[in-house]
């Protein structure tokens, strides 16, 4: 099992509400999440699928790396929950400086604009503004006079979108295979990445130490025999039991249906299915595994 340690200043798990006005966050890392960032970990490309074409006509397919990657049995335990944290933020609107690109590529702003150019004196470009034509640009569609591609929603109003996080939150994530050469190059990777890593969001960087160590044993065991990880201050309550989250059969009693089991990582259209887990406190026992040289 690879043990990995989830902490930074903020971190953002979305779950359901993509590019919508209001993001909220998971109250703990997804499995989808945590799979993506390894996978960027490793330069997987997000092409690729979960299994090899078959080379014969019975012959199984050997899994590819991103479907070891959606093999593990994953498990989260919260060490350090975090505080909810609510961002208002605002995109577009306002006036900005138009470009002479502005004016070739759309005759709308070049109208606009037509009298004040006429009227300013000198050959300095620059000084000629816009109020509410900045911000991203809605409905594209090419245009009938110029041929180029151009927004259809001319005059942009200010989009409000209220973003939510997770801040000073530690997470101790586990990732269960049998194949540990793998869980040590995922491991390897995590310190080393091919691709930049973040919690969720790109707002969002790992702070320290990401890839633990590998131990044997499953999801239970290993979080009740390894303490608690030091929170934002350095400390841990050795007296507080967190809440884990364990990956399960859906035959388990208690299990709940979880959608964030990836199949693919498309840019253009992402898909994930169902998987099962339970929620369990989790009592560390008087003589756990301590922690050592974790960079915070």
């Amino acid at each position: 099992m690879l043990l990995i340690r989830l902490a930074g200043p903020l971190q953002s798990w979305g779950t359901a509400s993509r590019f919508a006005a209001r993001r909220d966050s998971h109250t703990r890392p997804t499995k989808s999440a945590v799979i993506g960032m390894c996978a960027a970990a490793l330069g997987l490309p997000r092409t690729m699928g979960l299994n090899n074409p078959h080379k014969t006509g019975t012959q199984q397919p050997a899994p590819t790396p991103l479907g070891k990657l959606a093999q593990t049995v994953f498990g989260v335990r919260a060490d350090h929950p975090g505080v909810p944290v609510r961002d208002y933020h605002t995109v577009g609107a306002g006036t900005y400086p138009l470009r002479p690109r502005d004016l070739i590529t759309d005759h709308r702003r070049a109208a606009a604009v037509s009298a004040s150019l006429e009227e300013t004196a000198g050959d300095r470009f620059g000084h000629h503004t816009l109020t509410g034509w900045y911000g991203a640009p809605k409905k594209i569609a090419t245009d009938p006079h110029s041929g180029v591609l151009v927004s259809g929603e001319v005059i942009r109003t200010a989009l409000i979108t209220e973003r939510w996080y997770l801040a000073d939150a530690t997470f101790l994530v586990g990732l269960q295979h049998e194949d540990q050469q793998f869980l040590t190059a995922v491991a390897q990777a995590l310190e080393h990445p091919q691709h930049l890593l973040w919690l969720g969001r790109k707002s969002c960087p790992p702070s320290g130490t990401l890839a633990l160590k590998t131990v044997a044993g499953d999801l239970d065991t290993v979080f009740r025999t390894h303490r608690l990880l030091p929170g934002p201050d350095g400390a841990a309550d050795p007296a507080r039991t967190p809440w884990a989250w364990l990956q399960t059969p859906p035959t388990e009693r208690g299990a709940k249906p979880v959608q964030d089991q990836p199949l693919n990582f498309d840019a253009a259209q992402p898909e994930h299915t169902m998987r099962w887990e339970v929620r369990r406190r989790i009592t560390i026992i008087p003589n756990a595994t301590d922690w050592e040289d974790i960079i915070p």
